[in-house]
């Protein structure tokens, strides 16, 4: 047995020199379908990532991790 375990982080939109790009009126239409009302920080992201990488996670596998505030539940 390897205990290999394959996970997925699916971030929505993260605060990054692309977004930041991004036309004001885009920014508003996509944070109004964002619950949470901010784009994530690269941290966040990160932080999930670190805790699926750790032995914290050593039985979580198969699993897909939504860092999207939200923007995913219920489309």
């Amino acid at each position: 047995m390897r205990s290999i375990t394959a996970n997925v982080v699916a971030p929505g939109f993260v605060q990054t020199d692309m977004t930041a790009d991004l036309p004001e009126r885009r920014r508003a239409e996509v944070l109004a379908g964002v619950p949470l009302g901010r784009f994530a920080t690269p941290e966040e992201v990160a932080g999930v990532v670190t805790f699926l990488a750790s032995a914290a996670a050593g039985y979580v596998t198969g699993a897909v991790v939504p860092v999207d505030g939200g923007l995913g539940v219920g489309h």
